[in-house]
């Protein structure tokens, strides 16, 4: 008899039951037999490239139980749309199944509870790499990110519209993070507890002291990592708003420096971002001021996540190295802040 039993499969049986959701997932659209499904990344969600034989690609995503609710999820597609839809930035375009829904529930036997399903249309262009020259994107990036948070601050939210919050307790609190406990993360023994605790607690100070009215604080992207960015020519595209909520705006100028904060090349990208972003919208000296902090925050978020995510292949390609080379980041920020 099959069994709902996914959480206890090893990581190849997971990955063969995700590929059949997968399957059976593209038969509730209105897409061409013969189609070719490879899975091109494993973290929150599982994504993968649908290829037909005519040579038409999409992106379809299975999120991870329990992570977002499908209102949600809807939320997200509600943003992104609209970003399309005003010019405000590439975004991927949802397609919707053939019940008209963007939004598919899809069971599996050996899945307690179906999957949320959705997918786009392929979006073309190459994910920047840190070994690359990327001035010139980061540039093209804060102009995008500027024009992101201003259309969220104009914007109309859908009745209904929800996600995630952002802030000091939810990234590095102690009762209530998205991520897990950074404490938890790996490697992070008694000295390196009391090094990231006395980061944390500055972090919070700062972050008290630099406040969350409307003009700092408000619906971003979140996550806007490299490998959520796609280079086309001049163009930079922005996919993968699973991690879109309401936080500091600041924020996204860390995000994409994402696994990378140490990396000498970090403060000139930064720089750039900061350029950018000012050609479109306003940036205060006590923001830009601040964008240290939030790449810290940045930082420590990812040692709870990898310590959380310890199944995922990003978090293991980190591993327990991220781990020490944060200590001398944090450090530095004691010693530039403390």
């Amino acid at each position: 008899m099959v069994t709902a039993d996914f959480d206890v499969l090893g990581h190849e049986a997971q990955l063969g039951v995700l590929l059949d959701l997968a399957r059976a997932a593209t038969a509730r659209f209105d897409l061409p037999d013969g189609l070719a499904i490879r899975l091109v990344n494993l973290s929150e969600n599982a994504t993968y490239e649908v290829s037909a034989p005519d040579g038409r690609r999409w992106a379809l995503r299975i999120h991870r139980e329990g992570y977002h609710s499908k209102t949600a999820i809807a939320s997200e597609l509600a943003w992104l749309i609209d970003l399309r839809a005003k010019g405000i930035v590439v975004t991927p375009v949802p397609v919707p199944g053939r019940d008209g829904q963007v939004i598919q529930v899809v069971p599996h036997p050996r899945m307690t509870r179906p999957r949320h399903v959705v997918l786009s249309h392929w979006e073309e262009g190459i994910e920047p790499d840190i070994s690359h020259d990327l001035i010139a994107p980061f540039r093209v990036l804060g102009e995008t990110a500027a024009r992101m948070h201003g259309h969220a601050q104009g914007w109309k939210r859908p009745d209904g519209f929800t996600r995630q919050v952002w802030n000091f307790d939810t990234a590095l609190g102690e009762t209530r993070p998205h991520w897990g406990r950074w404490r938890e993360g790996l490697g992070v023994d008694a000295a390196r507890a009391a090094l990231f605790g006395r980061t944390v607690a500055k972090i919070g100070e700062r972050l008290a002291a630099y406040g969350a009215g409307p003009d700092r604080f408000g619906l971003i992207h979140c996550d806007l990592r490299l490998a959520n960015l796609l280079i086309d020519g001049a163009q930079v595209k922005v996919i993968d708003f699973d991690d879109c909520g309401f936080s500091w705006f600041m924020y996204d100028a860390a995000t994409p420096v994402s696994f990378y904060e140490h990396e000498p090349q970090v403060p000139d990208l930064i720089e750039a971002w900061v350029e950018g972003y000012r050609r479109v919208r306003p940036l205060s000296q006590a923001d830009e001021a601040e964008i240290p902090t939030f790449v810290m925050l940045r930082r420590l978020l990812l040692v709870a996540w990898i310590g959380s995510h310890a199944e995922t292949d990003l978090a293991r390609s980190m591993g327990l190295a991220y781990t020490e080379g944060t200590m001398g980041l944090c450090d530095r920020y004691l010693t530039r802040f403390g």
